[in-house]
């Protein structure tokens, strides 16, 4: 049976996911939905299969009347508006896929994923099934966390590290939007260790982490949500960790010292300024059309390396064992040549993507509201074997104490 899938929200990552579900043969219909009508009819020209709708996703009803008869409604929306669009797919029968929990303005990061899963028992009774967290982090590697933890007898610990060395001669900090890059960088990351949730300073813990291929980078920890779910859905675990680093968590690690990533007005000469808005306003935004990305690319490229681990240690058989898993990707130079996109653009949406094609496949047996690393193994095997086809990759190397 051939199905109707609401994107909500049709900017780099929906829109991404609006193109490539034109090329699905179970996908009938494509409902693009923005409060930008100008922005959902870009796609609707574009695709052969789509049809945009203005929608103000502050409007539940809104978001209930444009998507009835979906099947599926993936909220490409900020995390904010998580809750409503939940509400909106119990209301008329859809399944269910979002991006991430958090940040949102009301509650902290475990609040904010624990807020979702509350409402598991409701998608059960329904028959539904709400896939939350469905980027690359979080997303993609919470499936290769769980296939290596799936390797091992016991868990002990699972360690994120995400390098982004991507830096061009253009001053070009951050390749999404900076607004929400420096509140995730100002914020206390969550540690999972020993059953809690342990909150410490920004930029807390720098270490360096040799990476295969790379060599050493200095790491720090940072605000994520796979420790949260980690925590929750792996049992046996003790630790879990995300530690981001690069030239742009550099920067924005010097600026938060220096009070500009503060959010209380100063006074400056007389006049109330909260620094992180003057920061904002002054950093360039990430360039998102073709012409932008290839303007930045012509003046060339300072920096071109990255980096993405998934550390998982335990035990088998009685040894220790630690299993490194690096996925490969296209850096920004490949994704515009190859797609007319940013990396960025490229490992997030189609990551996210591959979670939607799930959905439409029926690739997803399991109800209710769950992170990827609930996902059966089937299902995880599908998605990866998807994603090698799009040129995402993972390698494992594997270490064992022989005595």
């Amino acid at each position: 049976m051939r199905k109707t899938v609401i994107v909500m929200g049709t900017g780099a990552q929906g829109g991404l996911i609006a193109m490539r579900l034109n090329e699905e043969p179970t996908v009938e219909k494509i409902i693009c939905a923005d409060y930008d009508l100008d922005a959902a009819r870009r796609y609707e020209k574009m695709l052969a299969k789509a049809v945009a709708v203005q929608v103000d996703a502050r409007m539940t009803d809104e978001i209930i009347a444009a998507s009835k008869g979906a099947a599926l409604i993936v909220n490409g929306l900020p995390p904010d508006f998580n809750l409503a669009v939940m509400e909106a797919a119990l209301t008329n029968g859809m399944h269910y896929q979002d991006m991430a929990s958090g940040p949102v303005a009301d509650i902290d990061f475990v609040g904010a994923v624990k807020r979702q899963l509350a409402m598991d028992q409701k998608f059960k009774s329904a028959g539904l099934s709400a896939l939350i967290n469905t980027g690359s982090a979080p997303g993609l590697v919470n499936v290769i966390a769980r296939n290596a933890a799936d390797k091992l007898d016991d868990l002990e610990s699972i360690d994120i590290y995400v390098y982004d060395g991507i830096w061009t001669n253009r001053f070009i900090p951050f390749w999404w939007s900076p607004e929400t890059a420096f509140g995730d960088m100002a914020a206390e990351p969550i540690k999972y260790e020993n059953g809690e949730y342990k909150r410490v300073p920004p930029f807390n813990n720098p270490e360096m982490i040799d990476f295969k291929g790379l060599g050493p980078r200095r790491m720090v920890d940072h605000e994520h949500e796979e420790p949260v779910t980690f925590g929750l859905f792996f049992k046996g675990l003790k630790r879990a960790n995300f530690k981001y680093g690069g030239p742009a968590c550099n920067l924005a690690e010097s600026f938060y010292k220096m009070g500009l990533l503060g959010t209380e007005p100063v006074d400056v000469k007389g006049t109330k300024i909260v620094p992180l808005d003057l920061v904002c306003q002054l950093t360039p935004p990430a360039p998102s059309d073709p012409e932008t990305i290839k303007e930045a690319l012509s003046e060339g490229m300072a920096l071109e390396e990255g980096a993405s681990l998934i550390r998982v240690r335990g035990r088998k058989n009685g040894k220790p064992v630690c299993l490194d898993n690096y996925i490969n990707a296209p850096g920004l130079t490949e994704s515009f040549q190859k797609h007319g996109i940013t990396h960025e653009s490229f490992i997030t949406g189609q990551s996210a993507f591959l979670f939607t094609k799930l959905f439409v496949n029926d690739k997803i047996s399991a109800k209710g509201v769950f992170p990827p690393e609930v996902l059966d193994t089937d299902a995880r095997e599908y998605y990866l074997k998807e994603a090698a086809g799009l040129g995402i990759t993972v390698d494992e190397i594997v270490e064992i104490r022989l005595y």
